[in-house]
Formats: structure tokens, C-alpha cells, sequence
């Protein structure tokens, strides 16, 4: 298939928007679901779009830009992802696979934007100084630039060259490295659950990891079934322990009562 014009620069912008959403307002946030979502629709193939985005979701649940640090871009990496494997055809784990280089090479560029910024954060500081209030709020919208363009730039020119040279380039590639990528496209998601499990109390509810896997495994409950099955399970467990902490605080009140029952007598 190839990519239309419009598609390029409505992925572009959305590239560009993706970090400044992030640092900013927050609607699309972190979610590398949400992005493959919207690349899909953009490219005609939501399924494609979901998929991808919702086992990149699964490597970036728990992990967090705090003080500063970059993490893979997998957000960038879903709408690549997506792209490419409309454009090539190739199917979803190749573009899984094509999609995690893509998230990692994002964290380069991302310290590259940082480093970037800083020219405008000293010409805020030095504006501050002199009071120029329109000076300074005019340097921190430049400063959005080496944010958006540190993601549109790379995804202006895989998409650009995506039309015919994507198709000679998967056509040439030796079948080690395109099963490869197969391969390591169906383990990711094995790889995001397994993070996701470090993160979670699973010792503490292991009895109900059994029966989703059950379910899922040896059932062949759909999806939404087992999600339906979760959140049951779920209700259950917060009724019984809102009735038990209910429960636990009666009788502190009874033993708090009869105690002072009994100092009220003594002192009688």
C-alpha cells in the first residue's frame, strides 16, 4: 500500500504534538495505545493500529520520566509501527518488532531536545532578570519547538521515503533478520506482562492471576470475557474487605466503649 501525502503530514503533526502533550495538557499522555489508535485511524486500519499501540502499552506500564530521565519512546514507536505495517504488509509482530529500534533511538533524540532547550531556558533566566515579561514568555513557547520537532523530524522522513523505498527495503531484508523481528514481536508482550507482574502485589493475589490464566489459557474466554471476569472479581474483593475493615472499626469502637465503661465505674 502506499502512503498518501495527507497521511505523512497528519502523522508528522501528531508526532509533534505527542511530546508536547505529554509536558503540557495531557490528553493523550503516556499511552502508546491511544497513539497507535489514532495512526490507525489515519491510516485506515484501526485493528492494526490498536494492536500495536496496546502491546507497546504493555513496555511502558509502571515506567515513568521522573527527575528528568528519558525512556523509550514508544508512543513515537506505535505510530511508526502502525504505518509501517499497513505500508508494507508484513503484519503485526514485524511492526512490533520494527517499532521497539524505532522507541529506542527516540531516547537519543530526546536528550538531544533537552540539551536544546537549555539555550532557551538561559535566555528566559537572563530576561527574567531584566523584566521583560513578553521576552520570556515568547522563549518558552520557542522552547516547544526542539520538543516537537526532536519527534516530527524522524518520523517526516521514515514516512517520506516509506512509499517505495520501505517496500525495496523489507524486500531485501535477509529472512533471519525479518523473522527475527517476527519472533521478537510476538515476545514482547510476554516481556510487557512480565514487567507489569513486577510491579503489582502478585504474591498477594496469585489465586486470581490462576483464574484469569485458566480462563484465557485452557477456557478460551475472549478478552472481554476475562475482563468481565477481573472486574467481578475485583467488586468481590473490595466489598469483602470494605465489610471487613467495617467490621474491624465496630469492634475497636466496642472494645474503646466498654473500656471506658470501666474506667467511668472505677472512678465511681
Amino acid at each position: 500500500m502506499a502512503i498518501a501525502w495527507w497521511q505523512i503530514l497528519l502523522l508528522t503533526m501528531l508526532a509533534f504534538w505527542m511530546i508536547i502533550d505529554q509536558i503540557t495538557v495531557g490528553i493523550l499522555t503516556n499511552y502508546p495505545l491511544l497513539y497507535g489508535f489514532v495512526a490507525g485511524i489515519i491510516m485506515g486500519d484501526v485493528k492494526t493500529g490498536l494492536v500495536v499501540g496496546a502491546t507497546l502499552q504493555l513496555m511502558v506500564l509502571g515506567v515513568g520520566t521522573y527527575g528528568g530521565a528519558s525512556m523509550p519512546d514508544f508512543m513515537t514507536g506505535a505510530i511508526i509501527g502502525t504505518a509501517y505495517a499497513v505500508i508494507s504488509g508484513k503484519g503485526i509482530n514485524f511492526a512490533i518488532g520494527l517499532a521497539i529500534p524505532v522507541g529506542l533511538l527516540m531516547v537519543q533524540l530526546d536528550v538531544l531536545a533537552r540539551f536544546t532547550n537549555t539555550f532557551f531556558l538561559h535566555r528566559v533566566d537572563r530576561y527574567i532578570e531584566k523584566g521583560d515579561t513578553k521576552r520570556v514568555a515568547r522563549n518558552i513557547v520557542y522552547g516547544v519547538f526542539p520538543w516537537g520537532l526532536s519527534r516530527a523530524i524522524p518520523v517526516f522522513v521514515m514516512l517520506l521515503v516509506g512509499n517505495s523505498v520501505v517496500q525495496k527495503v523489507v524486500n531485501a531484508m535477509p529472512e533471519w533478520l525479518s523473522k527475527g523481528l517476527t519472533a521478537a514481536g510476538g515476545i514482547l508482550p510476554v516481556v510487557g506482562i512480565a514487567i507489569l507482574l513486577r510491579f503489582l502485589p502478585t504474591k498477594r493475589f496469585i489465586s486470581y492471576l490462576v483464574i484469569g490464566f485458566l480462563a484465557a489459557a485452557y477456557l478460551k474466554i475472549p478478552m472481554l470475557g476475562v475482563a468481565l471476569l477481573g472486574l467481578a472479581l475485583a467488586i468481590i474483593y473490595y466489598k469483602q474487605s470494605g465489610h471487613s475493615a467495617s467490621n474491624d472499626h465496630d469492634q475497636h469502637d466496642t472494645h474503646k466503649g466498654g473500656f471506658e465503661n470501666a474506667i467511668g465505674e472505677y472512678e465511681d
